[in-house]
């Protein structure tokens, strides 16, 4: 049976605002063939973004070079949820001016401090006019258009807390959150333009799921001439158990692969970027908010 992927790369992302290594940091965790063809995992934990970006390029490079097409997972959203480029006057397609937009705003170092609050609240000034949707910041980062604390719930009116997806997998956080635990906002914010460099770098070679495939059930022969395909992951979904002293950010992604890797051997991976059928949220999630690989439909 042929795979679609010969390597799984998986990124537990971090918005940490200084160098930082061990727990709750970047972990890039890469399970792929060695030189008998067997499938090992190795971990890297890299103190900064900008390392990791570094690290991920020549990792791509690699697996391109030896032709082994790669999927890889990111951990925070690669779409916001559905209004969100309308609020901002973005045009058409939502998902790509939205990360075009992410890009040119963040401005991040290599020593990983990032304006990240900054353009939260400048999204918000769009967005509402008020220190919503986005929330979650330092009470030295806190200003006018941005609170410690979220302000109120979200209304009908309002552009929607939760992605389908989120609401599919019942994921806890939002990407609204920009800080505390489980801040995928702000990880959104600094790793999206990351993802923009990285496929950007490789054109035609890139994919980003479900935005440039589809939200469809994929086959190898849809990979034709594809070096590489960005998806949204959520590690946690999957039973993660530690091995004796392995950090468990290290275990998440570690598993994680290993998941992808076992349903594609059997040749069930491709079912999950999309459902069989038609559904009436695929322009929704094919041009706005996007899907996590594994969610149920």
């Amino acid at each position: 049976m042929t795979r679609l992927f010969l390597a799984y790369v998986i990124v537990d992302w971090s918005a940490a605002a200084k160098p930082t290594t061990g727990p709750d940091s970047i972990w890039i965790g890469v399970l792929k063939r060695n030189v008998r063809f067997q499938l090992t995992f190795e971990a890297h934990n890299p103190s900064t973004r900008a390392e990791a970006e570094t690290m991920l390029d020549a990792i791509l490079k690699d697996l391109a070079r030896k032709e082994e097409r790669a999927l890889v997972g990111f951990d925070f959203p690669l779409g916001f949820p559905r209004g969100t480029a309308k609020a901002l006057n973005r045009p058409d397609p939502p998902w790509k001016s939205l990360i075009d937009y992410v890009s040119a705003e963040v401005k991040d170092k290599p020593t990983n401090a990032n304006n990240r609050f900054q353009v939260g609240a400048k999204m918000n000034r769009l967005m509402s006019g008020e220190a919503f949707p986005f929330w979650g910041c330092p009470a030295r980062d806190a200003q006018t258009m941005l609170m410690t604390k979220r302000p109120r719930e979200h209304g009908p009116e309002d552009l929607p807390e939760f992605r389908i997806a989120e609401k599919a997998l019942r994921t806890p956080s939002s990407v609204w959150k920009l800080y505390y635990q489980g801040s995928v906002g702000g990880q959104a914010l600094t790793g999206l333009p990351v993802v923009k460099r990285l496929a950007g770098a490789r054109g035609a070679a890139a994919r980003i799921w479900p935005f440039e495939t589809g939200w469809r059930p994929l086959a190898p022969a849809d990979l034709d001439g594809v070096e590489c395909v960005f998806a949204e992951v959520y590690p946690s979904q999957f039973d993660v158990r530690p091995n004796p002293g392995e950090v468990k950010d290290s275990a998440q992604v570690r598993t994680a692969a290993e998941r992808f890797a076992d349903l594609d051997a059997k040749g069930g991976l491709g079912r999950l970027f999309g459902p069989d059928k038609d559904d009436a949220r695929r322009t929704v999630i094919e041009q706005e908010e996007g899907w996590i690989l594994g969610a149920t439909y």
